[in-house]
């Protein structure tokens, strides 16, 4: 490691994704993993929570004290992250059930000196089959981001899958989309540096 300057940060910011649905290499993990890119383009760290791992995470229940290693995987994750992303499908007008139970699994981060997401940046990303869907599912990201006490970017981004968005390699194909899902990542890797920052956790 190079000696710093005054104020300089020492490692990159760690921002974690969680995101898909049942389906391997849903429309939405493909989305969150473009962002992650762009988020470590932009001089992040990033890791991935996909649909294959969130279907391992029981039906979160506060009254069990035990965890599996899903679940603790998890919450160190995001107990330790400097920024979050949080991409779900429209499932009949809100999020899914799977990312909605994911989010639950914070609960265990109530008595952190930094409790649930406080001061953390939040990137909402839905995608859906149709504008409606998109976004009464977006406004729901929000609420709960608000619900964890997380600053929600001031862009949240809409995905209507009525059209082709990604390649058989996972690009997506949709300039708009895209540019959108790279503006995203950008929001949250600079709020949560300068957040980070002041915090002395960076430095």
């Amino acid at each position: 490691m190079t000696n710093p300057r005054a104020g300089e940060p020492t490692r990159r910011p760690l921002i974690v994704g969680i995101a898909g649905s049942t389906r391997p290499g849903s429309s939405t993990e493909r989305a969150m993993r473009v962002s992650l890119l762009a988020a470590e383009a932009a001089g992040a760290e990033t890791l991935l929570f996909d649909g294959p791992f969130l279907t391992r995470l029981p039906i979160y229940a506060p009254e069990n004290p035990a965890r599996n290693d899903e679940q603790r995987a998890l919450v160190d994750a995001v107990r330790r992250c400097d920024g979050i992303l949080v991409g779900s499908p429209g499932y009949h007008g809100s999020v899914s059930g799977l990312i909605k139970n994911a989010l639950d699994q914070l609960e265990d981060l109530n008595r952190d000196e930094r409790p649930y997401l406080d001061g953390r940046a939040f990137g909402c990303i839905v995608t859906a089959y149709g504008w409606q869907a998109c976004g009464t599912t977006l406004v729901a990201l929000r609420s709960i981001a608000h619900a964890l006490r997380a600053w929600p970017t001031p862009l949240g981004v809409m995905l209507n899958t009525t059209t082709p968005l990604f390649d058989d390699q996972g690009a997506c194909v949709d300039a708009k989309g895209a540019a959108q899902l790279e503006m995203v990542a950008r929001q949250v890797v600079e709020f949560a540096t300068l957040r980070a920052t002041h915090a002395g956790r960076l430095v």
